[in-house]
């Protein structure tokens, strides 16, 4: 059996570390017109993806109303809803987009209290 030293342990954490800071994002939110609802998510997305995100997303924002088609075979059932296509896994996370901590699990960009990072991406 291979063993593995203390320096080639740390060049694989740094490497993964280097990746995930260059993973880019492909997000979807979809919304109902120019509500205070969908105001207030597209915001608090963009507040967000600035400040954690600079320069590795793209944010698509479809009005349901206006392409419910998109809307339908995306299976969007309330709004508003983003929905991270990239990187995987897909994930959806509904509502005003206010709550940063449960914006930040639900983009993989922070662990739950708890559970650390081979339990987060199930290693």
């Amino acid at each position: 059996m291979k063993s593995t030293s203390r320096y080639d342990q740390t060049a694989v954490f740094e490497r993964s570390l280097k990746k995930a800071r260059t993973k880019r994002y492909l997000l979807r939110l979809y919304v109902t017109g120019a509500t205070q609802k969908s105001v207030q998510a597209i915001q608090n997305l963009k507040r967000i993806c600035e400040a954690h995100l600079k320069g590795r997303y793209a944010l698509e924002v479809i009005d349901i109303y206006q392409q419910p088609a998109l809307a339908k075979g995306e299976q969007i059932v309330a709004a508003p809803t983003l929905i991270k296509h990239l990187p995987p896994p897909l994930r959806r996370i509904i509502g005003t987009m206010a709550d940063e901590q449960r914006i930040l699990l639900g983009l993989d960009l922070q662990s739950a209290p708890g559970m650390d990072a081979h339990e987060r991406h199930g290693n």
